[in-house]
């Protein structure tokens, strides 16, 4: 199985109509976060499916893959690491971190950050030094500061939630709403775990907080506890 191989798979499968709604539900009109992608319309499980199948392929053919103009070459490109990651062995493993992060422009929407980032650069950095993510978490680029947010994720899911709000309170005061709800998501993904954490963490700092990335964190509040935090009553 080659690249070839795989690109006419993908192709076979577009869906002209999807394409055209996904060019705006991934607002890619002029200003816009995602402007200038485009789409050939599979579903995530369409692309699992072939990411599945083609795991095998190189890096160095990945990386022809993860530049096209294409999301959903790139969303497989992507997907692929994601499959590789877990079977590596550990210098494999470094290889598949070391290439993401040099080709982390690919991961250029909310959905291609989601989706891959905590299974390679959030696994890979488990076990290493995190401070690339405060040097992304600090950065002008938008993916870059989303991509440090995600990977936090894999901490959180281990019970690790140092790094998370350190990065959420760098964010804090970011004027992107793409941001403010990827912040907010995950620290509810704290609170799931250690609530009083995350209330000590936020009764200080709630009132600065974008209105999305707070009601985003509260969500699973009680409606009572939810209304005084909006309030601005805790």
């Amino acid at each position: 199985m080659t690249i070839n191989n795989l690109i006419k798979e993908i192709r076979q499968q577009k869906d002209p109509a999807r394409a055209e709604s996904n060019l705006w539900f991934f607002k890619t009109g002029k200003g816009q976060y995602g402007e200038g992608d485009k789409f050939l319309g599979l579903t995530m499980g369409q692309l699992r499916t072939l990411a599945q199948k083609y795991v095998d392929l190189s890096l160095p053919e990945l990386e022809k893959l993860i530049k096209s103009k294409f999301h959903e070459d790139r969303m497989a490109g992507l997907l692929i690491l994601t499959y590789k990651y877990p079977k590596a062995d550990p210098s494999a493993k470094k290889q598949i971190y070391d290439f993401y992060i040099k080709n982390r422009k690919a991961a250029n929407n909310w959905d291609l950050v989601d989706v891959t980032v905590p299974n390679v650069i959030g696994e890979y950095l488990l076990h290493h030094d995190r401070k690339i993510l405060y040097q992304f978490a600090k950065s002008k680029d938008l993916w870059e500061k989303r991509i440090a947010v995600l990977a936090t994720f894999t901490f959180i899911r281990r019970g690790d939630f140092t790094d998370n709000l350190k990065i959420a309170k760098i964010l804090l005061h970011d004027d992107h709403d793409l941001i403010h709800k990827a912040v907010g998501w995950m620290l509810r993904e704290v609170g799931k775990r250690d609530l009083p954490l995350l209330e000590k963490f936020l009764k200080p700092i709630y009132n600065e907080m974008p209105r999305t990335m707070l009601r985003y964190t509260i969500e699973k509040f009680p409606k009572p506890k939810y209304q005084k935090y909006l309030k601005g009553k805790i």
